[in-house]
């Protein structure tokens, strides 16, 4: 189990950047794969991204070339850089590890799916405006 928590949110124009942090607490941070999701209201949640032990990164197609996953291990802390920030990029923004495992399943958009990952963050919000 790992204690997770998010922070960098905020208000930004289309266009703007902001760079999302994540938090870890725990012994076994190296051990799990970390990945960053998003839930808007009345929408399901979706990945965004995703490194496992090997570096590896994977994005959602609607993301990529826009957004970076990062992690610093030394520090126990994942980061997502977000670039060319859109208004539908809009919504709650979730770290979380993995369930006890080097791997996740991919969902039909090419992100992490939820069903791979246990422990999660409270969540940050990000808002893009137009």
């Amino acid at each position: 189990q790992v204690q997770l928590v998010e922070s960098g949110g905020g208000s930004v124009q289309s266009g703007g950047s902001l760079r999302l942090s994540c938090a870890a607490s725990g012994y076994t941070y190296s051990r799990y794969c970390m990945g960053w999701f998003r839930q808007a209201p009345g929408k399901e949640r979706e990945g965004v991204a995703a490194i496992d032990n090997d570096g590896i990164t994977r994005y959602a197609q609607s993301v990529k070339g826009r957004f970076t996953i990062s992690q610093d291990n030394a520090k126990n802390t994942l980061y997502l850089q977000m670039n060319s920030l859109k208004p539908e990029d809009t919504a709650m923004y979730y770290c979380a590890a993995s369930d006890g495992g080097n791997w996740y399943v991919l969902d039909s958009r090419g992100g992490p799916h939820p069903a791979s990952f246990a422990d999660w963050g409270q969540g940050t919000q990000v808002t893009v405006s137009s």
